[in-house]
């Protein structure tokens, strides 16, 4: 018992020094968000309403094609374990080649945003901040996605502090500068909205250049190789290894994106109420999840690395010690907010009637959080041995067909036999619990599956005792 519990003690403290920098960075570049929210909602109610649909627009776009990005980093993290520096540069090079193919047809997309204008029925004043908004941050999407690949590397090679110290410079840049940008100042026009976008392409350009001079000069990329010759040609077999597995990871991502903000679309049918104490519940539940999501990319990493080693006993042992830790920490963080949800609330808001709609949501907090964070730190696990199909499967029908589907339902009772009780959005807040924890399942499930045909291989591969 004493060996299996300092065993366990060792794994978390080989993940913990991984995950608190990607926690810091991943809150970092949240606050983008929230910068703007603030500056705009004090230029006008017109930029806001731009805005909302425009940050929408964009995380859409973003968040799936960063997705696809960021499969260099289990490739990169098995390279690392087995020492082989060459090849894990290389592996930089065409996630780089990724990532500028991919920001052309989002680029695109922002640049001509006709399905996002169908699709919120914008007003014409609405509709003209929009395009100029997604026109500015379509300007930003090729940095992200670059920024992303050297996120990817570096959390793979153990140096997310370098990342998290990037964000939050980042960060320290982009409040002023978009206060300016927004509000003007002496000669600079006021550019409302637009200076939202203009200026997270401003931060995120910085940050690519800065992070190119990082690793040029950082001894510590010396044995990677990444420079000396320029960006190396396309490697066709190398792109397409990272697409193979970028595909389903960003695809996964996108359902798990597109799942929780459709809650906020089909809530809002019923009222302003309900929707602000749905808002109040998932911005919550949205920054728990940045732990679970950190504890699980740290995990990854570790498994990946020992992969790479041909240390395999020693990637399951962590993988199973991080998802333990992970369910560990959710536990506490989701009972913790349980019992304070009430003064939690009201550090949002005083109103009553939005405070009576956002407790009942809160009570699912602790089961919804526990089902998220064994998802997100399963699926993490599973794309340290570069598996992501599967998982993509998981998702779609889990969190698309059981949550987004089963939510619908309940919320408006459409057999007309749901208990008042479960509608509105807490029959969504119910049915997306439930997609998660079927996910969450599922992808345990498959990953203690995987893990045991890979024992079973290794147990036939063994030379057979003599005599």
């Amino acid at each position: 018992m004493s060996r299996s519990w300092d065993s366990w003690r060792a794994d978390v403290a080989r993940i913990v020094p991984l995950a608190w920098p990607v926690f810091a960075g991943q809150v970092a570049m949240v606050l983008f968000a929230t910068v703007d929210t603030v500056l705009v909602a004090r230029y006008s109610a017109t930029d806001l309403a731009a805005l909302a649909v425009g940050a929408a627009a964009y995380i859409t776009v973003f968040i799936g094609l960063m997705g696809v990005v960021l499969a260099v980093a289990p490739i990169v993290g098995q390279l690392y374990g087995a020492k082989r520096l060459h090849a894990a540069g290389e592996q930089l090079h065409q996630a780089v080649w990724l990532a500028l193919g991919l920001a052309l047809p989002g680029c695109l997309l922002l640049a001509f945003p006709q399905p996002f204008l169908a699709l919120s029925d914008a007003s014409p004043e609405v509709a003209e901040r929009l395009r100029g908004y997604l026109l500015a941050i379509a300007c930003a999407l090729p940095a992200g996605l670059l920024f992303a690949a050297y996120r990817g590397f570096n959390n793979a090679v153990s140096r997310p502090k370098a990342v998290m110290v990037l964000q939050l410079s980042g960060l320290a840049l982009k409040l002023p500068l978009a206060a300016l940008l927004v509000h003007g100042a002496g000669p600079i026009p006021a550019l409302g909205v637009v200076g939202c976008g203009a200026s997270t392409a401003i931060v995120m350009w910085c940050l690519v250049f800065i992070a190119w001079q990082v690793m040029r000069r950082d001894a510590f990329y010396a044995p990677f190789a990444i420079f000396g010759h320029g960006l190396k040609p396309p490697h066709w077999p190398a792109i397409a290894s990272q697409l193979k597995l970028g595909v389903p990871m960003g695809g996964s991502v996108l359902i798990e994106v597109t799942g929780f903000a459709s809650m906020a679309f089909f809530i809002s049918r019923f009222g302003a109420t309900p929707v602000a104490g749905h808002q109040i519940a998932a911005n919550l539940v949205s920054l728990l999840f940045m732990v679970p999501m950190a504890l699980g990319n740290a995990t990854s990493t570790v498994a990946a690395q020992s992969v790479g080693a041909g240390a395999l006993r020693d990637a399951r042992r962590v993988a199973w010690h991080g998802i333990e830790f992970t369910a560990l920490v959710a536990l506490v963080l989701g009972t913790l907010l349980f019992f304070t949800r009430e003064g939690v609330v009201r550090l949002y808001t005083n109103d009553e009637v939005i405070v009576a709609a956002a407790l009942p949501l809160l009570a699912w907090v602790v089961l919804f959080h526990f089902a998220d964070a064994m998802q997100i730190a399963s699926a993490f696990v599973l794309r340290a041995w570069r598996i992501a199909t599967v998982p993509l499967v998981i998702y779609a029908t889990s969190i698309w067909g059981l949550g987004v589907g089963g939510g619908y339902a309940l919320a408006f009772n459409l057999n007309g036999t749901v208990p008042a009780a479960l509608h509105g959005a807490r029959g969504f807040w119910i049915a997306s619990t439930a997609g998660l924890a079927a996910a969450a399942l599922g992808l345990t499930l498959f990953l203690a599956w995987v893990l045991r045909q890979q024992r079973a291989k290794e147990r036939a591969a063994m030379p057979a005792p003599a005599g």
